[in-house]
């Protein structure tokens, strides 16, 4: 973090340097904007064809096709969610959250799309409903449904207790995903990815510029909802941390269980889908 005390002063014009206004680095006007009204419309149609529960201090992973929705649920106490996506039939194809933080900003919501990893770049999902939209940014910067945090994993906590760790999101991410696609663990370990924190609610301090968290605002029944792009394997882990309003790696935390549910609006719908394309730079890297 930055000094509280700088080992060097400002130079003269540093009052004026620091007033300069900030650029948007990715514009986002030139994006394709989701149909959400053709697809609030295509939902009321769906019906529920697949859940999968997310036990505490566990993970689990569904698959989603092209064209279905499927919906995070928070179902009996306030709980937060770490969430991966893949490319059902490429894992190599995952969810960029850095890249989705630099396209729509620190937290998402409805109408924003999540980018998968070079060199495919291409919307995976689009968020369709938000129950939590109401929350916004509050006085300290925070808000939910964060990209800008990892996950908790086992090698940052033996780092800075000396202890391992085993439930964590990384390590619950891992299993579910080696289980689901009767992976090697050690495979599905170089897998799973940096996350979006759903239903967690966070933010960067205003002094010192540090990742905060603080107790998430959900409640049982509020839920967050995509539409598949493409054919997914959607992970989710329910966090020992709970609602994260004190540590995110805990066994004393109150930890529940996360749901998560698929709707298909039909066979027909979803053949109608059209699924977008990979990126279209031709990877010769200057070398051409």
């Amino acid at each position: 973090m930055k000094l509280t005390k700088p080992n060097f002063p400002p130079p003269a014009d540093g009052a004026e340097r620091k007033a300069i206004a900030p650029v948007i680095c990715y514009p986002p006007d030139a994006l394709k904007q989701p149909d959400l009204n053709g697809l609030s419309k295509l939902r009321e149609d769906a019906v529920k064809v697949a859940e999968v529960t997310a036990a505490p201090r566990d993970a689990a992973c569904i698959d989603v096709p092209a064209g279905a929705f499927v919906r995070v649920v928070s179902v009996d106490g306030p709980q937060v969610g770490d969430l991966n996506m893949w490319n059902k039939h490429d894992l190599t194809e995952r969810f960029y959250s850095g890249k989705t933080r630099a396209l729509h900003g620190t937290h998402l919501s409805t109408g924003d799309r999540m980018w998968s990893s070079f060199p495919n770049m291409r919307p995976m999902a689009t968020i369709v409903a938000d129950t939590l939209d109401w929350y916004g940014f509050d006085a300290f910067g925070g808000s939910v449904h964060d990209v800008i945090g990892t996950r908790c994993d086992p090698y940052t906590g033996r780092l800075l207790s000396g202890d391992d760790y085993h439930y964590c999101c990384h390590s619950n991410l891992t299993r579910a995903l080696a289980s689901h696609c009767d992976l090697p663990l050690h495979e599905a370990e170089m897998l799973v990815h940096d996350v979006l924190n759903v239903f967690m609610c966070t933010g960067f301090t205003r002094d010192t510029g540090q990742y905060f968290m603080k107790a998430s605002p959900v409640r049982p029944g509020d839920y967050l909802e995509f539409y598949a792009e493409i054919d997914l394997i959607v992970g989710l882990s329910a966090c020992p941390g709970g609602d994260c309003s004190s540590e995110h790696s805990s066994d004393a935390a109150a930890c529940y269980p996360l749901l998560m549910e698929v709707y298909d609006p039909g066979e027909e719908a979803r053949a109608a889908h059209v699924q977008p394309g990979r990126s279209r730079y031709d990877r010769t890297h200057g070398t051409g």
